[in-house]
């Protein structure tokens, strides 16, 4: 098999891991993209890996051991980031990231789900607008 199959394939799921982490709102998914682009990485290191070997005699097949470790890395980032995501949902009821870095920058709005939600925080605001007169 020629190397470049595996590396047309790693490039296409690398791209849409990419497309993923920019386009995509919820936490989850984004992780998911992350993992999709470290699988892409990973099918590199061993295609390019069983390229390189077939040239050597002698072979220390270090591409397919970087990729154990990667996927070691992988597995403890999924672990640790799925349980930071699973603690902001619990916290702010919400996994969307845009909303949650609003409430980064706004951090005395509330999560109003409402249909008063943008009312009630119009009246806040007033409220706290007449308070510092």
């Amino acid at each position: 098999m020629h190397l470049v199959y595996p590396a047309v394939l790693s490039a296409l799921l690398f791209c849409t891991g990419l497309y993923g982490v920019l386009a995509r709102r919820n936490a989850i998914l984004v992780l998911m993209s992350v993992e999709l682009m470290l699988n892409a990485v990973n099918l590199n290191l061993v295609a390019f890996d069983v390229w390189l070997s077939r040239a050597a005699a002698d072979t220390l097949h270090s591409g397919q051991a970087l990729t154990l470790f990667t996927i070691t890395i992988a597995a403890a980032e999924i672990g640790i980031g799925l349980a930071i995501v699973l603690a902001v949902y619990r916290n702010r009821g919400t996994s969307d990231i845009d909303r949650l870095r609003d409430a980064a920058e706004h951090p005395d709005d509330d999560f109003d789900d409402g249909p008063d939600g943008e009312a009630a925080a119009t009246a806040r605001a007033a409220g706290k607008a007449e308070a510092t007169a």
